[in-house]
């Protein structure tokens, strides 16, 4: 499985706002803390605060921050909310699909690793990302003020 550019800038942001704490941070300062497209990240900023992860507030001194605690944004929660396509194999979308798949174990199987990749992910927070002796350093790295 491959997770997607969306997904994964969705997970830098909101690691971001977690270590930013209550401070609001614009989206073009975290796009320069990550050296990554302003543009791609206002798409994903904009669809993070439309499904409530964080807040966005508008203005001259506007910003955007996270809506809750890092302990309440589960991980396994956000990779489906952010994911477009969990197709792992062509038979699991509803097109016309393989033709061994009425016979085929595969998708059986695609599905139940599926299922295993996300009750591993179900188990962790944003928070999990962010352990207390790794966070400075993280705060550094991403030059946080």
């Amino acid at each position: 499985m491959h997770i997607t550019r969306y997904t994964d800038y969705s997970l830098r942001v909101l690691m971001y706002l977690a270590l930013k704490g209550e401070g609001l941070a614009t989206i073009r300062e975290i796009a320069e803390s990550y050296d990554i497209s302003k543009n791609h990240l206002m798409k994903v900023v904009q669809d993070l605060n439309n499904k409530g992860y964080l807040t966005a507030i508008r203005g001259k001194n506007g910003g955007v921050r996270l809506a809750g605690r890092p302990e309440d944004i589960n991980l396994g929660h956000l990779v489906r909310d952010t994911e477009q396509d969990l197709a792992l194999v062509e038979c699991f979308s509803n097109g016309r699909g393989c033709v061994i798949t009425p016979a085929c174990e595969l998708k059986r199987m695609f599905a139940e690793a599926l299922e295993a990749f996300f009750k591993v992910l179900d188990q962790y927070t944003l928070a999990d990302l962010l352990p207390q002796g790794k966070a400075k350093h993280m705060v550094r790295l991403l030059r946080i003020g």
